[in-house]
């Protein structure tokens, strides 16, 4: 093992705009072996998420950002493949932050999460729709959202990782699910495969009428995930009391330092809306209470996914760019190995 190789991709430069390869170096290091209370993981399958944007950036966040030099951060499913560490037995498979590389060791401040041995559900399946993906669609619309049946709720990039399980759970709970996203594809997948109500193309030039048309008595929950534009139109159908669930503002993570983005307030005040915040980690303690519950769904055929699953980890820098293109459908994530 020791004359194996871990390739890593270390932050270089902080991004102002567009992520390209030169922001990382790509090494490669000698594998080390695990000391007492460590554990040897060998990545599967890396999670490529717009809070990964976020977390290259220099600024106030909720977790501290990558710092130059370090591995990128990321999440995905991994295997145990050496340990001194009773927590993990060779050959179990964990979810957790592996980071930009093919192998990742352990430490004591940072547990990963087992998965149960048995699971009829495949990785890329569980990596998405039981990983942060389902758990920030189940917390953001369960608990900030507070759904009540016959509401109408709109999702911005609808057809994304998180928008696409919102849009499912609302209709579990007697929503309509209205969607926007950014081709007539994922409009006939919202519409067809996953049942929204209605579902609008906002590169069309019609695109605001459409969603007015779509949302003839107004919008009860606004799950946002783009901000900008989208999110002032939106909240121009705001009904009285609605709720915005600010899950994501995508559409400024690119846009320089500042990664600002316009929001008009005026319908808030208009109609008592409320507008909060999220980060799934909130409801940490009780990811397992929703994995239970998304599987129960994702067994019983009540939840629809789809991934795009870029092959190799050498990709990664060019694969995660589709998640600012558009260039994907349902969960983004990248293969690197697979289990042994």
């Amino acid at each position: 093992m020791n004359s194996a190789i871990n390739r890593q991709f270390r932050l270089k430069y902080r991004p102002e705009h567009r992520v390209t390869r030169d922001h990382f170096d790509f090494v490669e290091e000698p594998l080390p072996q695990p000391g007492p209370g460590q554990a040897l993981l060998r990545n599967l399958y890396l999670s490529l998420d717009p809070t990964n944007r976020i977390w290259m950036s220099d600024m106030e966040q909720y977790m501290p950002p990558v710092q130059l030099g370090d591995v990128m951060r990321g999440s995905g499913i991994a295997q145990v493949i050496a340990s001194q560490d009773p927590h993990y037995q060779v050959g179990d498979l964990v979810m957790g932050l592996i980071g930009w590389q093919d192998y990742t060791m352990t430490d004591q401040a940072l547990r990963y999460a087992p998965l149960p041995k048995g699971l009829p559900l495949d990785l890329p399946t569980v990596l998405g729709v039981l990983g942060p993906t389902g758990l920030t669609a189940y917390f953001g619309l369960l608990e900030v959202g507070q759904p009540k049946s016959g509401e109408t709720v709109v999702i911005s990039a609808a057809a994304g990782a998180v928008g696409s399980i919102v849009g499912q759970i609302a209709q579990l709970k007697g929503c309509r699910a209205v969607g926007i996203t950014g081709s007539s594809e994922k409009c006939a997948w919202l519409t067809g495969e996953l049942g929204f109500a209605a579902a609008v193309n906002h590169r069309d030039l019609g695109w605001k009428d459409q969603l007015k048309q779509a949302c003839p008595n107004g919008v009860d929950i606004n799950f946002e995930n783009v901000g900008g534009e989208i999110l002032d139109t939106v909240s121009s159908l705001l009904k009285l009391r609605a709720r915005i669930v600010l899950c994501g503002l995508i559409s400024a993570y690119n846009n320089g330092h500042s990664m600002a983005s316009r929001a008009d307030l005026v319908p808030i005040l208009m109609k008592r809306a409320r507008i909060e915040g999220f980060i799934v980690l909130d409801f940490a303690e009780r990811f397992a209470e929703a994995q239970a519950e998304l599987g129960q769904w994702l067994i019983a055929g009540k939840l629809k996914h789809r991934e795009t699953i870029v092959e190799g980890l050498e990709h990664v820098p060019e694969a995660f760019n589709k998640l600012f293109d558009g260039d994907k459908i349902g969960k983004l994530m990248v293969k690197i190995a697979d289990p042994q």
